[in-house]
Protein backbone atom coordinates (compact mmCIF):
# COMPACT_ATOMS: atom_id res chain seq x y z
CA UNK A 1 0.00 0.00 0.00
CA UNK A 2 2.88 2.35 0.72
CA UNK A 3 4.10 2.18 -2.88
CA UNK A 4 0.58 2.63 -4.20
CA UNK A 5 0.12 5.77 -2.09
CA UNK A 6 3.44 7.14 -3.33
CA UNK A 7 2.20 6.68 -6.93
CA UNK A 8 -1.05 8.46 -6.05
CA UNK A 9 0.87 11.35 -4.45
CA UNK A 10 3.30 11.57 -7.36
CA UNK A 11 0.42 11.89 -9.81
CA UNK A 12 -1.24 14.58 -7.69
CA UNK A 13 1.96 16.61 -7.31
CA UNK A 14 2.64 16.48 -11.07
CA UNK A 15 -0.73 18.21 -11.55
CA UNK A 16 0.76 21.06 -9.52
CA UNK A 17 3.70 21.20 -11.98
CA UNK A 18 6.08 19.92 -9.33
CA UNK A 19 8.39 16.93 -8.89
CA UNK A 20 9.93 15.94 -5.59
CA UNK A 21 11.00 12.82 -3.70
CA UNK A 22 8.10 11.58 -1.59
CA UNK A 23 8.51 10.04 1.84
CA UNK A 24 5.74 8.12 3.57
CA UNK A 25 6.08 7.15 7.20
CA UNK A 26 3.94 5.17 9.59
CA UNK A 27 2.70 7.47 12.40
CA UNK A 28 3.44 6.38 15.96
CA UNK A 29 -0.12 7.17 17.02
CA UNK A 30 -3.06 5.38 15.36
CA UNK A 31 -5.16 8.56 15.42
CA UNK A 32 -2.73 10.06 12.89
CA UNK A 33 -3.65 7.48 10.26
CA UNK A 34 -1.92 4.59 8.56
CA UNK A 35 0.60 6.69 6.62
CA UNK A 36 1.79 10.28 6.75
CA UNK A 37 3.82 12.53 4.45
CA UNK A 38 5.64 15.85 4.86
CA UNK A 39 5.77 16.51 1.12
CA UNK A 40 3.80 19.78 1.47
CA UNK A 41 6.46 21.10 3.87
CA UNK A 42 9.19 20.21 1.37
CA UNK A 43 7.32 21.95 -1.46
CA UNK A 44 6.75 25.16 0.50
CA UNK A 45 10.15 26.66 -0.33
CA UNK A 46 9.79 25.69 -4.02
CA UNK A 47 6.27 27.03 -4.55
CA UNK A 48 6.66 29.90 -2.05
CA UNK A 49 3.32 29.04 -0.46
CA UNK A 50 2.07 28.00 2.94
CA UNK A 51 2.55 24.24 3.57
CA UNK A 52 -1.09 24.03 4.68
CA UNK A 53 -2.27 25.58 1.40
CA UNK A 54 -0.09 23.20 -0.61
CA UNK A 55 -1.41 20.23 1.40
CA UNK A 56 -4.97 21.35 0.57
CA UNK A 57 -4.07 21.51 -3.14
CA UNK A 58 -2.54 18.04 -3.07
CA UNK A 59 -5.50 16.48 -1.26
CA UNK A 60 -7.93 18.08 -3.73
CA UNK A 61 -6.16 16.22 -6.57
CA UNK A 62 -6.43 12.76 -4.99
CA UNK A 63 -9.23 10.31 -5.70
CA UNK A 64 -8.63 6.69 -4.77
CA UNK A 65 -11.18 4.17 -3.51
CA UNK A 66 -8.56 2.51 -1.28
CA UNK A 67 -8.32 5.67 0.83
CA UNK A 68 -10.94 6.06 3.57
CA UNK A 69 -10.02 9.65 4.37
CA UNK A 70 -7.17 12.18 4.40
CA UNK A 71 -6.44 14.68 7.15
CA UNK A 72 -4.21 17.75 7.05
CA UNK A 73 -2.36 18.51 10.25
CA UNK A 74 -0.32 21.60 11.13
CA UNK A 75 2.23 22.62 10.00
CA UNK A 76 1.47 20.75 6.73
CA UNK A 77 1.40 16.98 7.21
CA UNK A 78 -1.03 14.86 5.20
CA UNK A 79 -2.30 11.78 7.03
CA UNK A 80 -3.89 8.89 5.14
CA UNK A 81 -6.41 6.42 6.51
CA UNK A 82 -6.73 3.43 4.18
CA UNK A 83 -9.17 0.56 3.84
CA UNK A 84 -7.89 -2.76 5.18
CA UNK A 85 -9.31 -4.83 2.31
CA UNK A 86 -5.91 -5.09 0.63
CA UNK A 87 -4.49 -6.76 3.75
CA UNK A 88 -7.20 -9.41 3.75
CA UNK A 89 -6.88 -9.99 0.02
CA UNK A 90 -3.18 -10.51 0.59
CA UNK A 91 -3.82 -13.27 3.16
CA UNK A 92 -5.37 -15.41 0.45
CA UNK A 93 -2.63 -14.41 -1.98
CA UNK A 94 0.00 -15.79 0.39
CA UNK A 95 -2.03 -18.96 1.00
CA UNK A 96 -2.29 -19.51 -2.75
CA UNK A 97 1.28 -18.65 -3.78
CA UNK A 98 2.96 -20.39 -0.82
CA UNK A 99 6.75 -20.64 -1.42
CA UNK A 100 6.39 -18.29 -4.41
CA UNK A 101 5.00 -15.43 -2.34
CA UNK A 102 7.32 -12.48 -2.82
CA UNK A 103 8.70 -13.76 -6.12
CA UNK A 104 8.83 -11.20 -8.95
CA UNK A 105 10.26 -10.60 -12.40
CA UNK A 106 11.98 -7.24 -11.90
CA UNK A 107 15.21 -8.90 -13.06
CA UNK A 108 13.66 -9.64 -16.49
CA UNK A 109 15.86 -12.77 -16.74
CA UNK A 110 19.04 -10.68 -17.00
CA UNK A 111 22.13 -12.88 -16.78
CA UNK A 112 24.06 -12.28 -13.55
CA UNK A 113 27.29 -13.98 -12.53
CA UNK A 114 28.19 -13.96 -8.84
CA UNK A 115 31.64 -15.28 -8.00
CA UNK A 116 32.34 -15.75 -4.31
CA UNK A 117 34.60 -17.57 -1.84
CA UNK A 118 37.01 -18.87 -4.56
CA UNK A 119 39.57 -19.72 -1.87
CA UNK A 120 42.85 -21.30 -3.00
CA UNK A 121 42.61 -25.11 -2.69
CA UNK A 122 45.53 -25.12 -0.30
CA UNK A 123 43.72 -24.98 3.04
CA UNK A 124 40.41 -25.17 4.85
CA UNK A 125 37.83 -22.37 4.66
CA UNK A 126 37.97 -19.76 7.42
CA UNK A 127 35.73 -17.02 8.86
CA UNK A 128 36.28 -14.59 6.00
CA UNK A 129 35.18 -17.27 3.55
CA UNK A 130 32.15 -17.91 5.76
CA UNK A 131 31.08 -14.28 5.52
CA UNK A 132 31.70 -14.03 1.78
CA UNK A 133 29.89 -17.31 1.23
CA UNK A 134 26.82 -16.24 3.19
CA UNK A 135 26.66 -12.92 1.36
CA UNK A 136 27.23 -14.35 -2.13
CA UNK A 137 24.77 -17.21 -1.77
CA UNK A 138 22.11 -15.03 -0.13
CA UNK A 139 22.44 -12.43 -2.88
CA UNK A 140 22.12 -15.16 -5.52
CA UNK A 141 18.98 -16.53 -3.86
CA UNK A 142 17.42 -13.06 -3.60
CA UNK A 143 18.22 -12.05 -7.17
CA UNK A 144 16.96 -15.39 -8.54
CA UNK A 145 13.74 -14.90 -6.55
CA UNK A 146 13.42 -11.45 -8.11
CA UNK A 147 13.62 -12.76 -11.67
CA UNK A 148 17.33 -12.63 -12.51
CA UNK A 149 19.09 -15.53 -14.24
CA UNK A 150 21.90 -16.05 -11.73
CA UNK A 151 25.02 -18.20 -12.04
CA UNK A 152 26.93 -18.91 -8.82
CA UNK A 153 30.58 -19.47 -9.67
CA UNK A 154 33.71 -20.67 -7.89
CA UNK A 155 37.09 -19.86 -9.46
CA UNK A 156 39.63 -22.59 -8.70
CA UNK A 157 43.19 -21.27 -8.40
CA UNK A 158 44.70 -24.58 -9.50
CA UNK A 159 47.82 -23.20 -11.18
CA UNK A 160 50.84 -21.22 -10.08
CA UNK A 161 53.33 -21.30 -7.24
CA UNK A 162 50.80 -22.03 -4.49
CA UNK A 163 49.90 -25.33 -6.17
CA UNK A 164 53.58 -26.24 -6.48
CA UNK A 165 53.94 -25.56 -2.76
CA UNK A 166 50.83 -27.63 -2.02
CA UNK A 167 52.25 -30.60 -3.94
CA UNK A 168 55.65 -30.27 -2.27
CA UNK A 169 53.97 -30.06 1.16
CA UNK A 170 52.02 -33.28 0.58
CA UNK A 171 55.10 -35.02 -0.83
CA UNK A 172 57.24 -33.96 2.14
CA UNK A 173 54.66 -35.12 4.69
CA UNK A 174 54.39 -38.41 2.81
CA UNK A 175 58.18 -38.79 2.74
CA UNK A 176 58.31 -38.10 6.49
CA UNK A 177 55.73 -40.86 7.14
CA UNK A 178 57.85 -43.19 4.97
CA UNK A 179 60.86 -42.42 7.18
CA UNK A 180 62.56 -39.84 4.93
CA UNK A 181 63.47 -36.80 7.07
CA UNK A 182 63.05 -34.02 4.50
CA UNK A 183 62.21 -30.52 5.78
CA UNK A 184 59.00 -28.79 4.69
CA UNK A 185 59.36 -26.42 1.69
CA UNK A 186 60.00 -22.74 2.44
CA UNK A 187 56.44 -21.69 1.61
CA UNK A 188 54.81 -24.97 2.57
CA UNK A 189 51.35 -25.58 3.99
CA UNK A 190 51.27 -26.92 7.53
CA UNK A 191 47.56 -27.65 7.98
CA UNK A 192 46.34 -30.90 9.48
CA UNK A 193 44.54 -31.62 6.21
CA UNK A 194 47.91 -31.93 4.44
CA UNK A 195 49.02 -34.55 6.95
CA UNK A 196 45.74 -36.45 6.46
CA UNK A 197 46.22 -36.59 2.67
CA UNK A 198 49.76 -37.89 3.12
CA UNK A 199 48.68 -40.45 5.71
CA UNK A 200 45.89 -41.71 3.43
CA UNK A 201 48.46 -42.26 0.68
CA UNK A 202 50.65 -44.27 3.01
CA UNK A 203 47.72 -46.28 4.36
CA UNK A 204 46.70 -47.18 0.80
CA UNK A 205 50.06 -48.35 -0.64
CA UNK A 206 52.77 -47.68 1.92
CA UNK A 207 55.85 -46.15 0.17
CA UNK A 208 54.85 -47.05 -3.39
CA UNK A 209 54.11 -43.40 -4.30
CA UNK A 210 57.64 -42.15 -3.56
CA UNK A 211 58.66 -42.24 -7.22
CA UNK A 212 55.54 -40.51 -8.53
CA UNK A 213 56.18 -37.20 -10.38
CA UNK A 214 55.28 -33.91 -8.71
CA UNK A 215 52.25 -33.57 -11.02
CA UNK A 216 50.74 -36.58 -9.28
CA UNK A 217 50.84 -34.75 -5.96
CA UNK A 218 49.51 -31.57 -7.59
CA UNK A 219 46.46 -33.34 -9.00
CA UNK A 220 45.89 -35.25 -5.80
CA UNK A 221 46.20 -32.13 -3.65
CA UNK A 222 43.81 -30.09 -5.78
CA UNK A 223 41.25 -32.89 -5.87
CA UNK A 224 41.37 -33.64 -2.15
CA UNK A 225 41.37 -30.00 -1.01
CA UNK A 226 38.63 -28.99 -3.43
CA UNK A 227 36.46 -31.88 -2.26
CA UNK A 228 37.06 -30.77 1.33
CA UNK A 229 36.10 -27.18 0.50
CA UNK A 230 32.98 -28.18 -1.45
CA UNK A 231 31.86 -30.54 1.33
CA UNK A 232 32.12 -27.70 3.87
CA UNK A 233 30.23 -25.34 1.56
CA UNK A 234 27.53 -27.92 0.92
CA UNK A 235 27.02 -28.26 4.67
CA UNK A 236 26.83 -24.45 4.72
CA UNK A 237 24.00 -24.77 2.15
CA UNK A 238 25.99 -23.43 -0.79
CA UNK A 239 25.88 -25.29 -4.11
CA UNK A 240 27.65 -23.76 -7.10
CA UNK A 241 26.38 -23.72 -10.66
CA UNK A 242 29.85 -23.51 -12.18
CA UNK A 243 33.41 -24.31 -11.13
CA UNK A 244 36.02 -22.65 -13.34
CA UNK A 245 39.62 -23.86 -13.38
CA UNK A 246 42.45 -21.34 -13.68
CA UNK A 247 44.51 -24.06 -15.35
CA UNK A 248 41.86 -24.67 -18.02
CA UNK A 249 41.40 -20.95 -18.63
CA UNK A 250 45.16 -20.68 -19.25
CA UNK A 251 44.88 -23.53 -21.77
CA UNK A 252 41.89 -21.93 -23.48
CA UNK A 253 43.39 -18.45 -23.73
CA UNK A 254 47.12 -18.41 -24.44
CA UNK A 255 48.30 -16.00 -21.74
CA UNK A 256 51.24 -14.75 -23.80
CA UNK A 257 48.88 -14.02 -26.69
CA UNK A 258 46.71 -12.11 -24.23
CA UNK A 259 49.68 -9.92 -23.27
CA UNK A 260 50.36 -9.33 -26.98
CA UNK A 261 46.71 -8.31 -27.40
CA UNK A 262 47.13 -5.71 -24.66
CA UNK A 263 50.35 -4.57 -26.33
CA UNK A 264 48.66 -4.06 -29.69
CA UNK A 265 46.23 -1.71 -27.98
CA UNK A 266 49.16 0.25 -26.56
CA UNK A 267 48.75 -0.87 -22.97
CA UNK A 268 52.07 -2.63 -22.33
CA UNK A 269 55.70 -1.54 -22.17
CA UNK A 270 59.07 -2.93 -21.14
CA UNK A 271 61.00 -1.58 -18.15
CA UNK A 272 63.59 -3.04 -15.75
CA UNK A 273 63.51 -6.33 -17.63
CA UNK A 274 59.77 -6.78 -17.02
CA UNK A 275 56.59 -6.29 -19.08
CA UNK A 276 54.23 -3.76 -17.54
CA UNK A 277 50.49 -3.11 -17.90
CA UNK A 278 49.89 0.57 -18.56
CA UNK A 279 46.71 0.73 -16.47
CA UNK A 280 47.50 4.22 -15.16
CA UNK A 281 46.14 5.43 -18.51
CA UNK A 282 42.86 3.65 -17.78
CA UNK A 283 41.29 3.33 -14.32
CA UNK A 284 44.28 2.83 -11.99
CA UNK A 285 46.73 5.33 -10.49
CA UNK A 286 49.82 3.25 -11.25
CA UNK A 287 51.09 0.54 -13.61
CA UNK A 288 51.56 -3.12 -12.75
CA UNK A 289 53.85 -5.95 -13.85
CA UNK A 290 52.50 -8.68 -16.14
CA UNK A 291 55.76 -10.57 -16.82
CA UNK A 292 58.53 -10.59 -14.22
CA UNK A 293 62.24 -10.33 -15.00
CA UNK A 294 62.58 -14.11 -14.80
CA UNK A 295 59.84 -14.58 -17.42
CA UNK A 296 57.13 -15.80 -15.03
CA UNK A 297 53.67 -14.31 -15.28
CA UNK A 298 51.99 -12.51 -12.40
CA UNK A 299 48.60 -13.75 -11.22
CA UNK A 300 47.02 -10.66 -12.80
CA UNK A 301 47.45 -12.22 -16.25
CA UNK A 302 45.39 -15.31 -15.36
CA UNK A 303 42.70 -13.09 -13.83
CA UNK A 304 42.57 -11.01 -17.01
CA UNK A 305 42.01 -14.20 -19.02
CA UNK A 306 39.36 -15.38 -16.56
CA UNK A 307 37.38 -12.17 -16.83
CA UNK A 308 37.75 -12.17 -20.60
CA UNK A 309 36.06 -15.56 -20.50
CA UNK A 310 33.28 -14.22 -18.26
CA UNK A 311 32.53 -11.40 -20.68
CA UNK A 312 32.54 -13.88 -23.56
CA UNK A 313 29.77 -15.81 -21.80
CA UNK A 314 27.44 -12.84 -22.21
CA UNK A 315 26.50 -11.83 -18.70
CA UNK A 316 24.63 -8.57 -18.21
CA UNK A 317 26.47 -8.09 -14.94
CA UNK A 318 29.30 -9.80 -13.07
CA UNK A 319 29.76 -9.49 -9.31
CA UNK A 320 33.07 -10.51 -7.74
CA UNK A 321 33.14 -10.79 -3.95
CA UNK A 322 36.68 -10.43 -2.63
CA UNK A 323 38.41 -9.86 0.68
CA UNK A 324 39.17 -6.33 1.82
CA UNK A 325 42.87 -7.00 1.15
CA UNK A 326 42.03 -6.85 -2.58
CA UNK A 327 41.15 -3.15 -2.37
CA UNK A 328 44.04 -2.06 -4.61
CA UNK A 329 43.30 -4.86 -7.07
CA UNK A 330 39.93 -3.56 -8.26
CA UNK A 331 41.23 -0.70 -10.40
CA UNK A 332 43.80 -2.81 -12.27
CA UNK A 333 41.23 -5.55 -12.91
CA UNK A 334 38.68 -3.11 -14.30
CA UNK A 335 41.44 -1.47 -16.32
CA UNK A 336 42.21 -4.81 -17.98
CA UNK A 337 38.54 -5.25 -18.83
CA UNK A 338 38.48 -1.85 -20.51
CA UNK A 339 41.79 -2.45 -22.28
CA UNK A 340 40.32 -5.54 -23.97
CA UNK A 341 37.35 -3.53 -25.23
CA UNK A 342 34.75 -4.63 -22.68
CA UNK A 343 32.49 -2.45 -20.53
CA UNK A 344 34.06 -2.15 -17.05
CA UNK A 345 30.73 -1.02 -15.60
CA UNK A 346 29.39 -4.55 -16.10
CA UNK A 347 31.90 -5.75 -13.51
CA UNK A 348 31.20 -4.93 -9.88
CA UNK A 349 33.72 -5.86 -7.21
CA UNK A 350 32.46 -6.03 -3.64
CA UNK A 351 34.94 -6.13 -0.77
CA UNK A 352 33.96 -7.90 2.41
CA UNK A 353 35.24 -6.41 5.62
CA UNK A 354 36.87 -8.28 8.48
CA UNK A 355 35.12 -10.52 10.97
CA UNK A 356 36.09 -10.79 14.63
CA UNK A 357 34.98 -13.82 16.59
CA UNK A 358 34.05 -12.85 20.15
CA UNK A 359 33.47 -15.15 23.13
CA UNK A 360 32.87 -14.00 26.71
CA UNK A 361 33.65 -10.46 25.61
CA UNK A 362 37.10 -11.34 24.24
CA UNK A 363 38.30 -11.73 20.66
CA UNK A 364 38.97 -15.35 19.66
CA UNK A 365 41.81 -15.54 17.15
CA UNK A 366 42.76 -19.17 17.23
CA UNK A 367 41.00 -22.51 17.19
CA UNK A 368 40.96 -24.27 20.56
CA UNK A 369 41.49 -27.57 18.79
CA UNK A 370 44.36 -26.75 16.42
CA UNK A 371 45.76 -23.43 17.59
CA UNK A 372 45.22 -22.13 14.05
CA UNK A 373 42.62 -19.78 12.59
CA UNK A 374 39.01 -20.78 13.26
CA UNK A 375 37.55 -22.61 10.28
CA UNK A 376 34.09 -22.54 8.72
CA UNK A 377 33.52 -26.16 9.77
CA UNK A 378 34.41 -25.37 13.38
CA UNK A 379 32.01 -22.42 13.37
CA UNK A 380 29.21 -24.59 12.00
CA UNK A 381 29.90 -27.28 14.61
CA UNK A 382 29.89 -24.62 17.34
CA UNK A 383 26.77 -22.57 16.50
CA UNK A 384 24.99 -24.41 13.66
CA UNK A 385 24.38 -23.42 10.05
CA UNK A 386 21.28 -21.33 10.81
CA UNK A 387 23.08 -19.04 13.25
CA UNK A 388 26.15 -18.73 11.04
CA UNK A 389 24.14 -17.89 7.92
CA UNK A 390 21.81 -15.50 9.76
CA UNK A 391 24.55 -13.53 11.53
CA UNK A 392 26.68 -13.08 8.43
CA UNK A 393 23.63 -12.01 6.41
CA UNK A 394 22.63 -9.60 9.19
CA UNK A 395 25.37 -7.06 8.44
CA UNK A 396 26.13 -4.98 5.39
CA UNK A 397 29.18 -6.35 3.60
CA UNK A 398 31.12 -3.10 3.90
CA UNK A 399 31.00 -2.99 7.71
CA UNK A 400 33.34 -4.78 10.09
CA UNK A 401 31.46 -7.15 12.35
CA UNK A 402 31.84 -9.03 15.59
CA UNK A 403 30.43 -12.56 15.63
CA UNK A 404 29.36 -13.16 19.23
CA UNK A 405 29.57 -16.90 19.88
CA UNK A 406 27.72 -16.69 23.20
CA UNK A 407 24.80 -14.80 21.66
CA UNK A 408 24.66 -17.05 18.59
CA UNK A 409 24.35 -20.14 20.81
CA UNK A 410 21.93 -18.70 23.35
CA UNK A 411 18.31 -19.82 23.50
CA UNK A 412 16.88 -16.45 24.43
CA UNK A 413 15.03 -13.60 22.77
CA UNK A 414 18.29 -11.63 22.74
CA UNK A 415 19.49 -14.01 20.03
CA UNK A 416 17.80 -12.74 16.84
CA UNK A 417 17.94 -16.03 14.92
CA UNK A 418 16.42 -17.85 17.93
CA UNK A 419 13.78 -15.12 18.22
CA UNK A 420 12.76 -15.41 14.56
CA UNK A 421 12.82 -19.21 14.49
CA UNK A 422 10.79 -19.33 17.70
CA UNK A 423 8.04 -17.30 16.00
CA UNK A 424 8.00 -19.86 13.18
CA UNK A 425 7.98 -22.85 15.54
CA UNK A 426 5.24 -21.28 17.66
CA UNK A 427 3.00 -20.99 14.58
CA UNK A 428 3.82 -24.57 13.55
CA UNK A 429 2.70 -25.85 16.96
CA UNK A 430 -0.71 -24.17 16.52
CA UNK A 431 -1.11 -25.36 12.94
CA UNK A 432 -0.60 -28.96 14.00
CA UNK A 433 -4.10 -28.67 15.50
CA UNK A 434 -5.79 -26.63 12.76
CA UNK A 435 -5.18 -26.09 9.07
CA UNK A 436 -5.87 -22.88 7.09
CA UNK A 437 -9.06 -22.50 5.06
CA UNK A 438 -8.45 -20.95 1.64
CA UNK A 439 -12.20 -20.62 1.03
CA UNK A 440 -12.51 -17.65 3.38
CA UNK A 441 -13.04 -14.48 1.32
CA UNK A 442 -14.40 -12.08 3.92
CA UNK A 443 -12.55 -11.27 7.13
CA UNK A 444 -14.60 -9.66 9.89
CA UNK A 445 -13.03 -10.86 13.14
CA UNK A 446 -9.60 -9.42 12.35
CA UNK A 447 -10.03 -5.81 13.40
CA UNK A 448 -7.32 -4.87 15.92
CA UNK A 449 -4.08 -2.91 15.48
CA UNK A 450 -1.73 -5.81 16.26
CA UNK A 451 -3.40 -7.85 13.49
CA UNK A 452 -3.25 -4.98 11.02
CA UNK A 453 0.41 -4.33 11.85
CA UNK A 454 1.53 -7.91 11.27
CA UNK A 455 -0.50 -8.15 8.05
CA UNK A 456 0.95 -4.87 6.83
CA UNK A 457 4.44 -6.29 7.39
CA UNK A 458 3.54 -9.45 5.45
CA UNK A 459 2.21 -7.23 2.65
CA UNK A 460 5.58 -5.42 2.48
CA UNK A 461 7.58 -8.59 1.78
CA UNK A 462 7.55 -8.48 -2.07
CA UNK A 463 8.70 -4.86 -1.97
CA UNK A 464 11.53 -5.69 0.45
CA UNK A 465 12.71 -8.53 -1.81
CA UNK A 466 12.76 -6.24 -4.83
CA UNK A 467 14.71 -3.58 -2.95
CA UNK A 468 17.20 -6.14 -1.61
CA UNK A 469 17.73 -7.47 -5.15
CA UNK A 470 18.08 -4.08 -6.82
CA UNK A 471 20.41 -2.70 -4.14
CA UNK A 472 22.18 -6.05 -3.61
CA UNK A 473 21.66 -5.90 0.16
CA UNK A 474 20.78 -9.27 1.76
CA UNK A 475 20.71 -7.70 5.23
CA UNK A 476 17.42 -6.00 4.28
CA UNK A 477 15.82 -9.46 4.33
CA UNK A 478 17.32 -10.24 7.74
CA UNK A 479 16.09 -6.92 9.14
CA UNK A 480 12.67 -7.52 7.65
CA UNK A 481 12.14 -11.02 9.01
CA UNK A 482 13.19 -9.92 12.50
CA UNK A 483 10.61 -7.11 12.40
CA UNK A 484 7.94 -9.54 11.17
CA UNK A 485 8.74 -11.96 13.99
CA UNK A 486 8.56 -9.11 16.52
CA UNK A 487 5.13 -8.06 15.27
CA UNK A 488 3.92 -11.65 15.34
CA UNK A 489 5.06 -12.14 18.94
CA UNK A 490 3.14 -8.98 19.86
CA UNK A 491 0.09 -10.18 17.93
CA UNK A 492 0.27 -13.56 19.69
CA UNK A 493 0.39 -11.85 23.08
CA UNK A 494 -2.76 -9.87 22.26
CA UNK A 495 -4.87 -12.56 20.54
CA UNK A 496 -6.05 -16.05 21.29
CA UNK A 497 -5.89 -17.95 18.02
CA UNK A 498 -8.16 -20.92 18.72
CA UNK A 499 -11.39 -19.96 20.53
CA UNK A 500 -15.05 -21.04 20.72
CA UNK A 501 -15.78 -18.58 17.92
CA UNK A 502 -15.26 -20.85 14.89
CA UNK A 503 -15.26 -18.07 12.28
CA UNK A 504 -12.78 -15.95 14.23
CA UNK A 505 -10.58 -19.00 14.72
CA UNK A 506 -10.56 -19.76 10.98
CA UNK A 507 -9.58 -16.18 10.15
CA UNK A 508 -6.75 -16.14 12.67
CA UNK A 509 -5.48 -19.52 11.50
CA UNK A 510 -5.24 -18.07 7.99
CA UNK A 511 -3.45 -15.02 9.32
CA UNK A 512 -0.77 -16.98 11.17
CA UNK A 513 -0.35 -19.34 8.22
CA UNK A 514 0.53 -16.40 5.96
CA UNK A 515 2.98 -15.13 8.62
CA UNK A 516 4.55 -18.60 8.80
CA UNK A 517 4.91 -18.79 5.01
CA UNK A 518 6.42 -15.31 4.80
CA UNK A 519 8.94 -16.06 7.56
CA UNK A 520 9.90 -19.28 5.77
CA UNK A 521 10.29 -17.54 2.40
CA UNK A 522 12.38 -14.74 3.89
CA UNK A 523 14.68 -17.09 5.82
CA UNK A 524 15.11 -19.28 2.75
CA UNK A 525 16.54 -16.27 0.91
CA UNK A 526 19.39 -16.10 3.45
CA UNK A 527 19.92 -19.85 3.68
CA UNK A 528 18.23 -20.40 7.05
CA UNK A 529 15.92 -23.40 7.55
CA UNK A 530 13.66 -22.77 10.57
CA UNK A 531 12.79 -25.76 12.78
CA UNK A 532 9.13 -26.68 13.28
CA UNK A 533 9.73 -27.56 16.92
CA UNK A 534 11.89 -25.78 19.50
Amino acid sequence: MKNELIKVLTKAIKKLDCEIDIELTKPKKAENGDFSTNVALKLASIKHQSPLDIAEEIVSQIEDDKILKMEIKSPGFINFFVKKDYLFTNINKVLKEKENYGRSNIGHNKKINIEFVSANPTGILHLGNARGGAYGDSLARIMSFAGYNVTKEYYINDAGSQINNLALSILTRYQNICGIANPMPENGYYGEEIKVIAQNLYDAKKDQYLNEPIDFFKELGIKEMLNHIMDDLKEYRIIYDKLTSEKKIAEQYDLHDLIKELGKSGYTYEADGATWFKCSELLDDKDHVLVKEDGTLTYLVADIAYHKDKYKRGYDKMIDILGTDHHGYVARLKSSVKALGNDPDKLEVKLLQLVRLVENGEVVKMSKRTGKSVTLKELIDEVGVNAARYYFAKYSLDTQMDFDLNLAKSKSNDNPVFYVCYAYARICSILRERQPDEKITKYVAINDDSSYNVLEKVYEFPEVVETAALKELPHLITNYVYELASLFHLYYANNRIITDDEEATKERINLIQCVKQTIFNALDLIGVVPPEKM
